[in-house]
């Protein structure tokens, strides 16, 4: 079952659904929870970080706010998109601090149902497999759940190795 989120029509009747901020890197489509997305906005005056972990775009101004502007691209191990045009950021939160999630693209919000969801596909590329939460095949197309705990948890497996 997909339907726009804005569309109530029946859907408490048809079962337990859930709501994803569609987002694109290429070709590609992915979805974040909407209960973690706190902003959709163009990234501006982003300041590098120098000897941060390659994941990492800089810094940046949100509304008085220093934000970490983190590169999905970059986080799933893709190479660099050419040029800086038309980029979108997805503010996210994560145990009080906040980051800017830089894609190629925002979609719409998505109010999925169980009938469409299945686990993490074994063929799916082992760079994704760690951060995502399982797909929804829809009309065409694949949408990858992102695990949002798992993308910003970039310097995690760094600091263990580190700590051994």
């Amino acid at each position: 079952m997909m339907q726009a989120a804005n569309s109530n029509a029946a859907s408490a009747e048809a079962g337990a659904t859930h709501d994803f901020v569609t987002v694109f890197v290429g070709e590609t489509m992915f979805g974040l929870a909407i209960n973690r997305v706190h902003d959709v906005f163009i990234p501006a005056g982003v300041t590098p970080v120098p000897l941060s972990p390659p994941e990492i775009v800089g810094l940046l101004n949100l509304r008085g706010r220093v934000v970490t502007a983190l590169c999905l691209r970059r986080r799933l191990s893709l190479p660099d998109r050419e040029g800086d045009a038309n980029r979108m950021a997805i503010g996210l939160e994560q145990g009080g601090e906040t980051f800017a999630l830089i894609v190629d693209g925002v979609g719409e919000v998505l109010k999925l149902g169980a009938d469409t969801h299945e686990p993490v596909p074994i063929n799916l590329d082992a760079r994704w497999r760690d951060l995502s939460l399982g797909v929804h095949r829809l009309q065409g197309h694949l949408l990858v759940i992102l695990d949002v705990d798992a993308l910003l948890a970039f310097g995690a497996p760094r600091l263990a190795a580190g700590a051994a």
